[in-house]
């Protein structure tokens, strides 16, 4: 084989695994590294933590957004017929929301007592949690036990993401680790302003004051005024969406295909290949 690409998904150094089989995906990584000619990363932070635990020298790295298909979310601005769990929404109400598989590392008991904290100064506060995973009866529990399970929905495992999307004034992700945050690429699509973790990719997705706002991981606190802060400012929080939807067009499905094609060819010529 005249040329070996990787592509590491995901951000495994921490978080995912014992201190033990960290160790072993990084000294797997180094020695996978010296067979590989050009290692793609999904993000910058990515780059730079594989780098600081010496995977490889930095010629060695590419930095290419994994592609979103965005048609459907940039076209879906607010869905035409409300789905039924909707219609149980008041229509002043203020929604916030967030996807992904639930589990751990993706923090959504931080956006629950977020949203429990801001249950009294606003009382019109809805909170859609989308995705299934190992936690759902567990997060379900923590959303009755913090007295708010009136104001949260749990969709499951959905399809047309994009409809749940439409419908949130905020999209939060509260996560303690993320290799990019494709889903924060399509509600940035769909011209929503954004409430992040300060971590891995997120940082290449959200510029604080521009199309979003970053805040310490595990910190309900800081989620919680974030929140509040954006709520209080609905122009400030449309300026964010229109900002992120034209920033999203740089994590499309084209402009990684694009750029994947021209990485391909750059590899063959090194290697005296015709493309």
């Amino acid at each position: 084989v005249p040329v070996v690409v990787h592509t590491p998904h995901g951000h495994i150094f921490w978080g995912y695994f014992g201190s033990l089989r960290t160790r072993l995906f990084v000294l797997l990584e180094r020695v996978t590294a010296k067979l590989t000619d050009r290692i793609i990363t999904l993000t910058h932070q990515e780059r730079d933590d594989h780098l600081r635990f010496r995977i490889a020298t930095p010629e060695k790295f590419t930095v290419i957004h994994s592609g979103v298909a965005l048609e459907r979310f940039s076209q879906i601005i607010s869905p035409v017929e409300p789905p039924e769990w909707e219609r149980n929404i008041p229509t002043d109400a203020f929604v916030i929301g967030t996807v992904g598989r639930l589990t751990a590392i993706k923090g959504q008991r931080f956006l629950l007592k977020a949203t429990a904290k801001l249950k009294n100064e606003i009382p019109e506060l809805f909170c859609l949690i989308v995705g299934d995973g190992e936690l759902r009866q567990e997060l379900e529990t923590l959303a009755l036990t913090l007295d708010i399970g009136k104001r949260v929905i749990f969709p499951g495992w959905r399809r047309d993401v994009a409809n749940y999307i439409a419908v949130m004034d905020l999209f939060v992700m509260p996560s303690l680790n993320e290799g990019m945050g494709r889903t924060v690429v399509e509600a940035m699509a769909a011209e929503k302003a954004i409430v992040a973790s300060d971590v891995g990719g997120l940082k290449d997705l959200v510029t604080p004051g521009v199309n979003g706002l970053l805040v310490p991981p595990g910190d309900d606190e800081a989620l919680a005024a974030a929140i509040r802060q954006l709520h209080k400012n609905p122009e400030r929080r449309r300026t964010m969406g229109q900002n992120g939807r034209m920033k999203a067009n740089k994590f499309s499905s084209a402009a990684m295909i694009k750029k994947i094609d021209e990485l391909y060819n750059e590899l063959l010529r090194e290697k005296h290949i015709a493309p």
